[in-house]
């Protein structure tokens, strides 16, 4: 009896452990994506000569600053986002070296820095992770699982162009177009024998997750290919735009309807998935923080008030009609957006612990 005791009480520590491993991966990765994004937007402003007031990571309560010149430099209680806080950006300044002062092409740059920091620390991650293959994924099928149902339409060898018509590039391409399907049952365009065939009404068939979630059964593999500097960068290059693909198809999905709400992950969603992919592996863990660091910066793009997207907007409707819009009621727009966000980050947060407690 005493020496299970013991061993439930170093099982429970053990697991302690475990998890508190996990939640200081999630807060550092946060924290770092942030740090880089926020540096971008940082980086530019003071090269262009603009007054920064703070250079924040976090949100919320202040846990540390330090002001070294002109810029105070603060980390918050929130890893959840950060700000770079440029004299003029939201009000009107007649400050010289206000946001508004600033040549336009230089405005242009700062807004945008911050989603390229992220593309740029994207594409150095994947290019890692492809240098970590002996081989390369492609999307020609390679075989079938036993059992496959798929198998009676599509053959080895057959090499993916399309699936229900949107254009397959990588295997990437392959595993998130499936994941859309909501029936099972597939449409393919294929290259067989060197001819284009169309292979309508491919069923695979649904599965449910313990959480009640239906999706598509994936019932082959694909082949590999050899990894030569050029097909490794092609491939990088290929895996990069298929992340970006994504991020914009999922909202065009959101915005039509074709995704619903609970199926959106939050910062606690996304945390729980940076922490398990911890313990997986450096190459897992890796695909985790590249996938979301792109993710992040082509979200931060999208056209939506309160994104650095919502904020180029602005930028190029000054560009065409040659007259800035009104600071004050930018700010106003932007303002409104950032409640719409920080509400929809709540409402998504709470289906994420409901999943997990489910």
């Amino acid at each position: 009896m005493i020496i299970e005791g013991k061993s439930l009480w170093y099982a429970e520590r053990l697991c302690a452990v475990n998890v508190l491993f996990q939640i200081l991966c999630a807060v550092f990765v946060f924290s770092f994506l942030i740090f880089i994004h926020e540096l971008g937007h940082f980086s530019v402003a003071k090269l262009s000569g603009m007054l920064v007031h703070e250079f924040s990571i976090g949100m919320g309560p202040v846990l540390f600053k330090k002001t070294v010149g002109e810029t105070a430099y603060a980390i918050r209680a929130l890893p959840i986002g950060g700000f770079v806080a440029v004299e003029g950006e939201d009000t009107d300044s007649n400050d010289s070296r206000s946001f508004g002062h600033a040549k336009l092409w230089k405005r242009i740059l700062f807004v945008s820095a911050g989603a390229l920091m992220n593309l740029i620390l994207g594409f150095i991650i994947l290019s890692i992770l492809v240098g970590m293959r002996q081989v390369l994924p492609s999307n020609t099928i390679g075989g079938f699982y036993e059992g496959s149902a798929s198998a009676e339409h599509l053959q080895e060898g057959d090499q993916i162009l399309k699936i229900n018509g949107s254009r397959i590039f990588t295997a990437n391409d392959i595993s998130f177009s499936l994941s859309l399907d909501r029936d099972g049952i597939v449409d393919f365009t294929v290259l067989r024998n060197g001819k284009t065939l169309e292979v309508p009404q491919v069923d695979f068939g649904m599965e449910t997750a313990p959480d009640g979630t239906k999706f598509l059964h994936l019932d082959f593999y694909v082949q590999s290919q050899q990894k030569t500097f050029w097909s490794g960068t092609v491939y990088t290059v290929q895996w990069m735009i298929s992340i970006v693909r994504q991020v914009w198809l999922s909202f065009l999905n959101l915005i039509t309807g074709n995704f619903k709400l609970s199926e959106l992950s939050g910062p606690v969603g996304v945390s729980t998935a940076i922490g398990q992919a911890s313990t997986m592996g450096l190459r897992t863990f890796l695909n985790m923080v590249g996938f979301i660091t792109v993710n992040l910066g082509v979200f931060n793009l999208l056209p939506l008030p309160a994104l650095d997207g919502g904020r180029l907007a602005f930028l190029l409707i000054e560009l065409i009609t040659r007259h800035r819009v009104n600071p004050k009621y930018e700010g106003m727009i932007h303002a409104a957006g950032l409640a719409f966000l920080m509400g929809l980050v709540v409402v998504v947060s709470v289906q994420d612990v409901i999943r997990l407690l489910s």
